[in-house]
């Protein structure tokens, strides 16, 4: 068996103890690690971000670092996304449940906003 890549993780159906709507998916301990260490840095640049208007920094300057942080959370995003459509998007395809793939759209759309 290989080892897992990094944004393998499997969806799996609503646990008995979860509302019925309720999905979840069980990313790998690589891909969590990874995308904690991202958002920690995100939450960072958004406190530097709080810190340059209260600094009344150049507003460039703050803009530029929101940029930084909008680009680093559509990486984020990029990664869940893709992780999503390798598994959780095909498992459902392939047990018949063709109604993931207007849920795909709306969700890319919101994405791509």
């Amino acid at each position: 068996m290989t080892e897992p890549r990094e944004t393998e993780h499997h969806c799996a159906d609503p646990s008995a103890d979860s509302s019925a709507d309720e999905r979840r998916s069980h990313h790998s301990d690589e891909l969590k690690s990874n995308l904690n260490r991202r958002l920690n840095r995100i939450e960072g640049q958004i406190r530097g971000i709080k810190g340059m208007i209260d600094k009344d920094t150049y507003c460039d300057d703050v803009l530029n670092q929101i940029a930084a942080v909008q680009s680093a959370l559509n990486s984020v995003g990029r990664l869940l996304l893709e992780g999503h459509m390798k598994s959780c998007v095909i498992e459902r395809i392939q047990a018949g449940e063709t109604e993931v793939v207007e849920e795909l759209l709306v969700t890319v759309n919101k994405l791509m906003k």
